[in-house]
């Protein structure tokens, strides 16, 4: 399979960028391509065929890939090169186990130390949210949500282990805003942590980010079943 047939298409990026710079565009590159469907769990890959789509030297994108591989969303197969890693069940749930700790961290400190401005931003983010028509649209802002939260928490070290679980996230495929009702569900999982930041109750903010994600985790495990029935 060509590059062109795998690969959705890019412009080609400025020789001007040093090599970091071109690294760092490689690996979110990549991470979008993840995202959007365009490489699924399970799909093999190699350098020469990622540095063709996006038209860049092999040097910043072998540097991408030993990156994706140490976060874990690339794989060594055995005589066939790099995979997408795939998730088994309890990789997924160990995920949500993880999330679960984090999310409702962030939720706890961000009761305490999130400022007007980013309480105000959370309820933006939920207005756009509410007014999304489709589960992609919502799944997007989902995520916005949840990294204006890690933001508002005020951590550098918890944002970093949240973003590391969110870039895992992106190899569980379906959105779990497929399922019956988990749209509307959410919006009041997000209004409860909205509000209890608001009365600064950490506890509750805690608490209620926590229920948010073991919601999701259920939900995700519906999508996992209807995916064995349709094997």
């Amino acid at each position: 399979m060509t590059a062109s047939a795998a690969f959705p298409m890019n412009e080609p990026l400025d020789s001007s960028d040093d090599r970091t710079s071109r690294s760092e565009l490689a690996y979110q590159k990549i991470l979008d391509g993840i995202r959007e469907g365009a490489l699924k769990p399970g799909h093999r890959i190699t350098e020469v065929e990622i540095a063709t789509w996006l038209k860049m030297s092999r040097t910043p994108v072998r540097e991408a890939l030993r990156r994706l591989e140490t976060a874990g969303l690339l794989t060594s197969a055995p005589y066939s090169g790099m995979q997408i890693t795939r998730l088994g069940y309890q990789e997924v749930m160990e995920l949500y186990d993880m999330r679960v700790v984090l999310e409702s961290t962030a939720a706890g400190l961000a009761a305490k130390h999130a400022s007007d401005a980013e309480i105000y931003s959370l309820n933006e983010i939920m207005k756009r949210y509410e007014a999304a028509s489709t589960p992609v649209e919502q799944a997007r802002h989902n995520r916005v949500f949840h990294h204006a939260l890690a933001y508002a928490a005020h951590n550098r070290y918890l944002l970093k282990s949240l973003n590391s679980i969110r870039d895992s996230m992106i190899l569980l495929g379906k959105t779990t805003f497929e399922v019956a009702g988990r749209a509307q569900q959410v919006i009041q999982e997000h209004r409860n942590i909205i509000n209890a930041i608001i009365a600064r109750d950490s506890q509750a903010a805690s608490d209620a980010a926590a229920l948010h994600i073991r919601e999701a985790q259920k939900a995700r495990i519906a999508l996992l079943g209807e995916e064995i029935d349709g094997d």
